[in-house]
């Protein structure tokens, strides 16, 4: 029984992750090949997943409402919102033109989203408000670019100081630009510390070790 669940899987992550980490260094015919039909096997996985991720989902929000926890409205609306939504798809023949599913997308799922993003921006300007409070010099620093970047940003900025503009597209290019590469640079760091953790049994957390 610990083999099928502990050894087993962790023998097939090492040697896909070996091969497959080969395979970007070996420009053969047979390697295209295996890189190709992986793709598709990926895309099968991933359709799979989807059904798993979507049961959870629903298992999560049924329990809820079941259950009568806080919240639980938002669960019911939820449950209705996607089965109108599959209905329309299924009735449509997943078409949206001239449907009630592209209506649904176009008037219902794209308000939403533009409401999404229009509550984000308070979320932004009130974090912009608390980091730019010039308690630390780092904190100094981030206000006086984020005030030179806003100021030649906008024609206003411009026409009070004509040389705003040539100031923040510097700062966009040259510092912010090595900022951007230093943080890619840790974060594909870590991705591949994290790869060989998991390639060697070393991270194991996808078994689902750990988890109470």
């Amino acid at each position: 029984m610990i083999f099928w669940k502990r050894s087993l899987p962790i023998a097939i992550t090492f040697v896909t992750g070996v091969l497959f980490a080969a395979q970007y260094y070996v420009p053969h015919p047979a390697s295209e090949s295996l890189l190709s039909e992986a793709s598709v096997w990926s895309q099968i996985i991933a359709g799979f997943a989807i059904l798993l991720g979507v049961g959870s989902l629903l298992h999560t929000h049924y329990l809820k409402i079941r259950r009568g926890e806080a919240g639980w409205g938002y669960s019911a609306v939820m449950f209705l919102s996607m089965f109108i939504m599959l209905g329309a798809g299924m009735w449509s023949g997943g078409k949206t033109e001239s449907t009630s599913f592209g209506w649904l997308y176009n008037y219902v799922m794209v308000a939403l989203q533009g409401t999404m993003f229009s509550l984000l921006a308070f979320f932004v300007a009130s974090a912009a408000y608390r980091a730019f409070r010039a308690r630390t010099p780092e904190a100094t620093v981030l206000l006086v670019a984020a005030i030179l970047v806003m100021s030649g940003r906008v024609p206003l900025g411009e026409y009070l100081i004509p040389w705003i503009g040539a100031v923040s597209d510097w700062i966009m290019s040259v510092p912010n630009t090595a900022a951007q590469r230093g943080i890619l640079i840790g974060v594909s760091l870590g991705g591949i510390a994290t790869s060989i953790k998991i390639i060697c049994g070393i991270e194991r957390s996808y078994l689902g070790e750990g988890k109470d």
